[in-house]
């Protein structure tokens, strides 16, 4: 257990300090007002899909790295290292030179109005055109994760959500007589603290065991492994994002207040995720080191007993949300018609929170053993046959309002938790008496 919670505890604190800083960066754009912050919710839902393929070359390269560092073969994992550094140099320069000549374009077919067009125009082109940034900061925390590092990107990402905050607020309001950038001010001090984090996050690989090396063209024979695990990985957060897009849709068709709800819900539940993401990190890194030193047993059983801690925590935030739902919900809210339906949507979820628990941790478990394709099946059957057919039977055909859209989600994390957990099994073609059989591990 030591060992597990040695590497998901950092990656808990690190997704903590990014959701609480993105709710500071929100805090500051709304005293500019609510065009701004219309402006920069406009943009990010852009850039969410920019960082889908960004994280999915992260678990290809987690994936392979883990294996050789299991292996003890750091001379290919160092390899892994450059080719997935080129490879996400190369997408973010891409996705730099779409943004700069599609920004407006790409803005209009997100739904911008023309009030909100000019600035968020602005703060896109800011922030995205440097992607090269937002793709090596990405990278380069997955590789040192995959060496069974999650404390450097832990505290790289401490200092830089500091001085992010910082310099928002400098460059946002200004300071000692500096006149503040307004909304170009929120999004300089965004790529300031990316860029920092990519170099401070560059500097700690080139001091470790997985130093990348550029006075030779290296070699390319992990090029295809990397963009074979990569692209599922990629498909799999397109079809969840663009699968949200569409069950919103039907959320708003049922009501304002009732889609006002379910956003105040999903940000209280965004807190929930916490330990199901840092436990997935320390599944993926586990399981591809001891696939990787060929102790298919040992990783079957960190991958089962990381996904039973994880089950333990989020039951217990679970307990949470159900007890503590209607004072989070009276935070956003002094409307107790409101309140009520996100006391229904989180109750509920509350229920959900050990199958979401099981769902993360598996998924991981099974991206360390490289199979990024079950994940990404899982996420479009529960995507779109389970969320969008059930939002639209319960909540609109038959009007179950918010308990509909949430039931459906539960529906959802149940069904992708029993089928993730029989693939994984499949995967290591273990059968029930290996718990009995294979050795002890340093818990």
């Amino acid at each position: 257990m030591k060992v597990i919670l040695a590497l998901a505890v950092p990656a808990m604190i690190e997704n903590m300090l990014q959701t609480i800083v993105g709710f500071v960066d929100t805090l500051f754009v709304s005293n500019l007002g609510l065009g701004e912050v219309a402006a920069v919710g406009v943009t990010n839902a852009i850039l969410a899909v920019y960082l889908a393929v960004f994280l999915a070359m992260g678990v290809g390269t987690s994936a392979l790295i883990a294996k050789n560092v299991g292996a003890g073969n750091f001379a290919k994992a160092k390899s892994i290292a450059r080719q997935s550094t080129l490879l996400s140099a190369l997408l973010g320069i891409l996705f730099g030179l779409i943004t700069f000549f599609f920004a407006e374009p790409l803005l209009r077919l997100m739904g911008a109005e023309a009030s909100i067009l000019a600035d968020g125009v602005i703060y896109f082109r800011i922030v995205a055109v440097p992607s090269i940034f937002i793709s090596l900061m990405t990278i380069f925390g997955s590789i040192l994760r995959a060496s069974g590092d999650t404390k450097t990107p832990m505290k790289v990402g401490i200092w830089v959500n500091l001085i992010h905050i910082v310099l928002d607020y400098v460059l946002i309001f200004g300071f000692i007589g500096i006149n503040g950038f307004g909304i170009a001010g929120a999004a300089w001090a965004t790529v300031i603290a990316r860029i920092i984090g990519t170099l401070a996050l560059y500097h700690k690989i080139q001091k470790s065991n997985l130093s990348i090396s550029w006075r030779n063209g290296g070699s390319r024979e992990f090029l295809l492994p990397l963009l074979q695990i990569s692209f599922p990985a990629a498909i799999e957060r397109l079809i969840m994002r663009f699968g949200q897009v569409l069950y919103f849709g039907l959320i708003v068709r049922i009501g304002a207040d009732v889609y006002a709800a379910h956003t105040i819900a999903g940000n209280i539940e965004v807190f929930s995720y916490m330990p199901g993401y840092g436990l997935a990190v320390a599944a993926t890194t586990l399981v591809g080191q001891n696939l990787g030193a060929n102790r298919r047993k040992d990783a079957y059983r960190y991958g089962i007993l990381t996904t039973g801690i994880a089950v333990i925590f989020m039951s217990f935030v679970g307990v949470l949300l159900f007890f503590l739902s209607p004072i989070a919900a009276s935070w956003f809210t002094d409307q107790a018609e409101v309140i009520q339906m996100v006391t229904t949507a989180l109750r509920i979820d509350a229920f959900a929170q050990p199958f979401l628990a099981e769902g993360l941790v598996v998924a991981g478990a099974l991206q360390g053993a490289g199979d990024t394709k079950s994940p990404m099946y899982s996420t479009a059957i529960g995507m779109w046959l389970i969320r969008v057919v059930g939002v639209y039977v319960l909540s609109i055909h038959y009007g179950l309002g918010i308990a509909g859209v949430w039931l459906s989600i539960a529906v959802d994390l149940f069904v992708r938790a029993v089928f993730l957990y029989l693939l994984f099994k499949r995967k290591m073609r273990l059968d029930d008496h290996v718990h009995d059989s294979s050795k002890n591990l340093s818990v």
